[in-house]
């Protein structure tokens, strides 16, 4: 080792010791912290909500319906959506392993053949041109050494990638669950909504015909038979726009579950009664609740990704330390390249320091700390959202069903009402008109009915999704 070398050595050993190898930056555990603290410190909740908070398995297996279990599985495994969130997850991975590969030299081997001639007149009059041609063979290495962390600290950034991506991958997840779930539940309400139409319209060809007999015994004028007939194929026009609207909500699952709709059609061709939820719902601390939304584990890693970002960009204030070195042989003769005296070699250790960039550093710095402070205003945001949407699904929830059970009285009265009317008309004790507006009135609210019945699962799927469904930040 020459002088020259040792003086450069013991340069680089005096300059560790007065520069840390860590920055301190939010990457070391000093992030920002100007956190939103007005949380409640309990969700606005009533009686249905004391149970503890929902399980971290299947939620949607509280349905009891093993054809929605089947088609949540069938998502998980074949959707689009929930494939390309996994393929995030390996490009953040392969991301993190192109990182690391910084800790490693870079080695490459060449091989080729060289022949240059000089020209003459470039050199003292009267001088000759010359030809010289040769092998040569031999590899070079190049090093970065990561004595200021710089590499590590990529490494945590390209972590909180991935864990982000994964608590992404859970979002997705969700969604997906709870829209299969609430179009399953959609297609039973309307496939129910068929059924109770047929049934109407069944009930009104009867009355139909009351009408035209008692037309044709004069007890009765052409205007209750236009008003029954009126009432009758107005019920049968609308079963035409169930059968759409079940067909488009056939084709709704069937892109959800990765698969066409002829594949999925004929599982789903016969009518079933709506889903029973039998589980509990509950509520308890909002940051229980909170940490098992994907979207707030998102909002936790982007910002540890931000802050190792800060410390990325204060890293370049600091030197960088390379190794370049090169071994080959050379040698006219392609037998001569393995002899001693073909050998040729150069070690070069490096430290180079900017001193003066026009102040882009410290610009990038100021860049950096700007995305961690509006990283904390989405997390921020991403909090009162989550608040807003559990309390409005609870609420929603209540107010299902209560309303279901208003409409369930609704319901048994303009039945009621439905056949009193009919049984004066027979008696000529009323007008056809009576008996019309009931038989629309009690096709309505059947039809409300079921549509309460599902409003009302509806709403469990919705507050399962705003809990973050069958996700723990432990799984993610």
């Amino acid at each position: 080792m020459n002088k020259l070398t040792q003086q450069l050595l013991l340069f680089i050993a005096a300059f560790c010791t007065v520069i840390p190898s860590h920055s301190q930056d939010p990457a070391d555990g000093k992030a920002p912290t100007a956190f939103a603290d007005s949380l409640p410190q309990r969700w606005i909740y009533s009686s249905e909500f004391t149970q503890p908070f929902p399980t971290d398995d299947s939620w949607w297996s509280a349905f009891n319906d093993p054809l929605l279990d089947s088609l949540i599985a069938e998502g998980e495994a074949a959707n689009f959506n929930l494939a390309a969130a996994s393929r995030r997850i390996e490009m953040a991975r392969q991301n993190l392993r192109t990182v690391r590969s910084s800790y490693y030299p870079q080695i490459a081997v060449n091989a080729g053949w060289n022949k240059e001639r000089t020209s003459a007149v470039t050199m003292a009059r009267g001088g000759q041109a010359t030809t010289i041609d040769y092998f040569n063979a031999g590899a070079t290495v190049s090093w970065e050494i990561d004595i200021f962390g710089r590499v590590a600290a990529r490494a945590r950034e390209s972590k909180a990638h991935i864990s982000a991506s994964r608590a992404d991958y859970a979002a997705v997840s969700v969604s997906i669950c709870a829209e299969i779930a609430t179009a399953y539940v959609q297609l039973r309400m309307l496939q129910e909504q068929l059924a109770v139409t047929k049934a109407h319209v069944a009930e009104q060809e009867k009355v139909m015909k009351i009408a035209e007999a008692r037309f044709e015994c004069s007890l009765a004028s052409m205007l209750d038979v236009r008003q029954a007939r009126t009432v009758y194929y107005s019920t049968k026009a609308s079963l035409v726009a169930l059968h759409t609207s079940i067909n488009t909500t056939v084709n709704s699952l069937a892109v959800l579950t990765g698969c066409y709709p002829q594949q999925l059609a004929p599982r789903l061709a016969s009518a079933a009664p709506l889903p029973q939820f039998s589980g509990n719902l509950g509520a308890g601390v909002p940051m229980d609740l909170l940490r098992r939304r994907p979207d707030v584990a998102e909002a936790e890693y982007t910002l540890a990704a931000y802050a190792a970002a800060i410390g990325i960009a204060k890293k370049e204030f600091l030197p960088t330390l390379s190794l370049n070195g090169s071994i080959a042989t050379e040698a006219h003769r392609f037998d001569d390249l393995m002899t001693h005296r073909s050998l040729a070699y150069s070690v070069a250790p490096t430290l180079s320091w900017t001193v003066f960039d026009g102040f882009a550093r410290r610009a990038a710095v100021a860049s950096a700390k700007e995305q961690m402070l509006a990283g904390i205003d989405n997390y921020n945001l991403t909090l009162l959202t989550a608040v807003q949407e559990v309390e409005n699904a609870m609420t929603s929830y209540t107010d299902a069903n209560a309303y279901l059970e208003e409409i369930k009285l609704v319901e048994e009265n303009a039945r009621k009402a439905f056949e009193l009317s009919l049984d004066r008309y027979k008696q000529g004790l009323d007008a056809f008109i009576n008996v019309a507006q009931a038989q629309i009135s009690l096709l309505q609210y059947s039809n409300e009915l079921v549509a309460a019945r599902a409003n009302s699962l509806t709403a469990v799927i919705t507050l399962y999704k705003a809990l973050g469904g069958g996700w723990s930040s432990q799984q993610l």
